[in-house]
């Protein structure tokens, strides 16, 4: 699997994409005022309204039920198990060392 996407969160929407836009130059598309998918980062990614939290770096495997087996048994604390979004399901996990990650796949 490789990181396929890289998913922020703010309680301030609008303030975090500003600064993102005038720091960075990044522009978004617009899913309503809960999402905002990053465009021209050099990375896909997005902005979730909700509280402060380090990046969540997300996953994608084309298995998604493998994947979550070998994450499970590689050692990782499941945090959220499968569930779907629009455009795909996902779970996510904390690695070891602590680390907020997700898999996702489109089916």
């Amino acid at each position: 699997m490789k990181i396929d996407y890289i998913e922020f969160a703010s309680p301030r929407m609008e303030a975090t994409k500003s600064f993102f836009t005038d720091a960075f130059g990044w522009s978004f598309n617009d899913y309503g005022p809960d999402y905002q998918e990053l465009a021209n980062a050099g990375v896909s990614g997005g902005i979730a309204a909700g509280e402060a939290s380090p990046p969540l770096v997300i996953l994608k495997a084309d298995d998604l039920e493998a994947a979550f087996a070998k994450v499970s048994s590689a050692g990782a604390e499941i945090t959220r198990e499968i569930y779907s979004f629009p455009g795909g399901r996902r779970f996510e996990f904390r690695e070891p060392g602590g680390t907020a990650m997700a898999v996702w796949s489109e089916t």
